[in-house]
């Protein structure tokens, strides 16, 4: 009886490594790649989303924004609404994002569903922060956002060179601008 129960417990275990490693992200974004200095009142407002790489988190979703403000705990509230095409209506949720570390770093952690938190990589924003580049912790997600619902050539460009040194596939961005 013994036996089996050991059994049973070994063969548990490799299940749940084995689905721990499916989930893991295999290519994890450095931490050299994630903007330093970050200001997180800049940050603040509403964002476009103007690409994005697909996934399923935003499947037959069109017209995606993100607006950012600041919770007394420092953290942030995220209020993203956009329009399910699919089902022919808009859809919002409210988020919570904190900081991986220090506030002036732009690594977070964002919440739709407590207790469940992702990355939010912000990986190059321009100096007035009108335009950022944001992924997940793997090279599945990326993100291109903007106060406006367009990025100029030269932000793009240089959002490319960064997103294909880190491994990103930039070729499979959907632009989905309002």
């Amino acid at each position: 009886m013994k036996k089996q129960n050991w059994l049973i417990a070994l063969a548990a275990g490799a299940g749940a490594a084995g689905l721990a490693y499916a989930l893991w992200p295999k290519n994890k974004i450095p931490k050299s790649a994630i903007v330093q200095p970050f200001d997180k009142h800049k940050y603040l407002g509403l964002w476009n989303e103007v690409a994005r790489l697909p996934n399923r988190i935003e499947k037959n979703l069109k017209n995606v924004t993100d607006e950012y403000s600041l919770n007394d705990d420092g953290s942030l509230a995220v209020i993203t609404r956009a329009y399910n095409f699919d089902k022919n209506k808009p859809v919002e949720a409210e988020g919570k994002a904190k900081f991986v570390g220090p506030d002036n770093r732009g690594q977070l952690k964002v919440s739709y569903f407590l207790p469940i938190y992702l990355d939010y990589n912000i990986l190059d924003v321009d100096a007035k922060y009108r335009y950022a580049m944001v992924s997940g912790s793997s090279l599945e997600y990326l993100w291109i956002i903007s106060r406006e619902n367009a990025v100029p050539d030269e932000i793009k460009e240089r959002f490319f060179a960064k997103a294909t040194a880190l491994g990103f596939d930039i070729s499979k961005l959907e632009w989905t601008a309002l």
